[in-house]
C-alpha cells in the first residue's frame, strides 16, 4: 500500500543530501515536496501542514554529525514525527480477566466489517478466548450466512436468530446465551449502510446503550482515502467509539487515512487487516508502520510471523541440521509451507529492510513459491535427500511430472546449491545469534 508514498519520500529527501547543515534554505524544497506528496496520497490538509511544520521545527538549525548525513537526520525526525502522528504506540483491547468481555464492530456497508469479525474471533481464539460471533446484521442479504460460513473455517460459535430483525434484541440474548455456555468474548457485527443516515447512527446508539461493549471498534476500508476520515468524524460524533480498524490496506490506496485519522478523530488505529485470508490480521504499531513507509523494513512483525509458525521444536530440529549440513529438499519443502502461511511473498520481503525498495517493481508472485513446491514434490524420497544423484534423466522426469521445463529444474537445483554452500560457511556461532529470537522486545 505504501509504496508509491516510500518512493516519492525517498526521491524528496536525497535532494538534502551532501548538505554539511541543514537549514531553512536547503529544506524548504524538500519539505514543500513532502507536503505535497502527503496531500497527494490523502492525507487531511490540516494534518499535513502541521506534520510539516513540526518537522521544520525540528530539523532547522540541527548539525550533522560527522557520522550522519543530512538525509539520515532528516529520515530520523520524519520517523519520529509519523510515530505520533499514527499514535506513538499499539494500543491493546481491554480484554476482562473475568466475565465477559464484548467488542462491537460498527462502519459502513463495504468496508469488510463481516470478514474482520471473524479475524479477530480467530486472533482472540489464539490467545486462548472463547469467543461468540453475533451476527446482527438482518439487513444486508447473506450477511449473516458469511459470518456462519467464516465462523465454522475457524471453529468459532456465532450466535443468530432465524426470522428476528431486531439487532437490539439479538445483541441482548447473544449476551445472556454467552453468560450460559461460559463464553468469555463476544464480538457483535453490527449492520452498515451505503451512507451515513440517522437509522444507521440510531440503530448503533441503541446497541451500544443495551450491550454497553468494552470496546467499540470502527471498522473502514483504507481505500476510499479521505472518506475513510470523514466516516470516521460522524460515526465518533455519534457512538464514540474506542479505536479504529483499517482494512484492505493491501490494495491500492493511497495511505492517506492511515497517516490522517488518528489526528482527527484522537482515537487510536487498534488493527489493519492486510489480505483476505483470516489470518491476515496485525496489532497497529505506529513506529513499525512508520518504518515500512520509509523504506527501513519492518523485522520484528516479520520474527513475530515466523514465530506463530514455527514451533520450538521444529526450530530446534532445524537448527540441528543446518549445523550439522544436513539441510535437504524435505527441509526446504517445510519451509516453503511455512512461509505461505506467514503472508504474500512481496510483503514479506518488504518487511526485511533493503529489499522492500529492491523488489517494489519486481513482479514478484506467490505462484514462483508454487512452482518451487511443485518440482520438489516431484522428487522421489531419496532424491530430495541427496539432490547430487539427480542426472539428466531424473530432471527430465521431474520437469514433466511437476508441469515445469528442464531449465525450471536446473535452475532451482543451482539455487539449491548456492544457498547449501552459503549454509555451510555459518559456523555455530553465527547461527547463535538467531536461536533466541524469541527474547527479542521491540522498544
Amino acid at each position: 500500500m505504501f509504496e508509491i508514498l516510500n518512493e516519492k519520500l525517498e526521491k524528496a529527501i536525497k535532494k538534502i543530501t551532501g548538505q554539511g547543515k541543514i537549514s531553512e534554505q536547503n529544506i524548504s524544497e524538500t519539505l514543500r515536496e513532502i507536503r505535497i506528496i502527503l496531500l497527494n496520497a490523502d492525507v487531511n490538509y490540516k494534518v499535513a501542514k502541521d506534520f510539516i511544520e513540526n518537522i521544520k521545527n525540528k530539523a532547522i538549525g540541527k548539525e550533522v554529525l560527522t557520522s550522519v548525513t543530512p538525509g539520515q537526520l532528516i529520515t530520523k525526525i520524519i520517523n519520529d514525527e509519523l510515530v505520533s502522528l499514527m499514535g506513538g504506540k499499539a494500543s491493546e483491547l481491554t480484554l476482562n480477566s473475568s466475565g465477559i468481555t464484548t467488542i462491537m464492530l460498527v462502519g459502513l456497508q463495504g468496508c469488510g466489517k463481516t470478514t474482520f469479525a471473524a479475524k479477530l474471533a480467530n486472533y482472540l481464539n489464539k490467545k486462548n478466548r472463547k469467543v461468540l460471533l453475533v451476527a446482527a446484521d438482518v439487513y444486508r442479504p447473506a450477511a449473516i450466512e458469511q459470518l456462519k460460513l467464516l465462523g465454522k473455517q475457524i471453529e468459532v460459535s456465532v450466535f443468530s436468530i432465524d426470522g428476528n430483525n431486531n439487532p437490539v434484541e439479538i445483541s441482548e440474548k447473544a449476551s445472556d446465551f454467552a453468560k450460559e455456555n461460559n463464553f468469555n468474548t463476544v464480538v457483535i457485527d453490527t449492520a452498515g449502510r451505503l451512507h451515513i443516515d440517522e437509522e444507521l447512527m440510531t440503530e448503533v446508539k441503541e446497541i451500544k446503550n443495551s450491550v454497553k461493549p468494552n470496546d467499540i471498534l470502527f471498522v473502514v476500508d483504507s481505500m476510499i482515502g479521505q472518506d475513510a476520515v470523514n466516516s470516521a468524524k460522524a460515526f465518533n460524533e455519534a457512538v464514540e467509539f474506542d479505536g479504529v480498524v483499517l482494512t484492505k490496506l493491501d490494495g491500492d490506496a493511497k495511505g492517506g487515512c492511515a497517516l490522517s485519522i488518528r489526528s482527527v478523530v484522537n482515537k487510536p488505529i487498534k488493527f489493519i487487516s492486510t489480505g483476505e485470508k483470516l489470518d491476515t490480521i496485525e496489532l497497529f504499531h505506529p513506529d513499525r508502520l512508520a518504518s515500512r513507509i520509509l523504506g527501513k523494513g519492518d523485522v520484528i512483525s516479520f520474527v513475530e510471523k515466523a514465530q506463530e509458525q514455527f514451533e520450538d521444536k521444529e526450530a530446534e530440529q532445524l537448527e540441528k541440521r543446518l549445523l550439522s549440513n544436513q539441510f535437504d529438499f524435505n527441509d526446504f519443502l517445510k519451509q516453503i509451507k511455512m512461509i505461505k502461511k506467514m503472508g504474500s511473498l512481496k510483503s514479506l520481503l518488504g518487511m526485511i529492510p533493503g529489499v522492500g525498495s529492491a523488489v517494489r517493481d519486481m513482479n514478484v508472485e506467490d505462484s514462483q513459491l508454487v512452482k518451487v513446491e511443485s518440482i520438489i514434490q516431484s522428487m522421489t524420497n531419496k532424491e530430495r535427500n541427496n539432490p547430487k544423484i539427480l542426472n539428466g534423466n531424473r530432471r527430465l522426469r521431474i520437469a514433466r511430472g511437476s508441469g515445469n521445463t528442464i531449465q525450471d529444474v536446473n535452475r532451482l537445483l543451482k539455487q539449491f546449491t548456492e544457498m547449501q554452500r552459503m549454509m555451510k560457511s555459518f559456523n555455530s556461532k553465527g547461527l547463535n545469534k538467531f536461536k533466541n529470537i524469541k527474547s527479542i522486545k521491540y522498544s
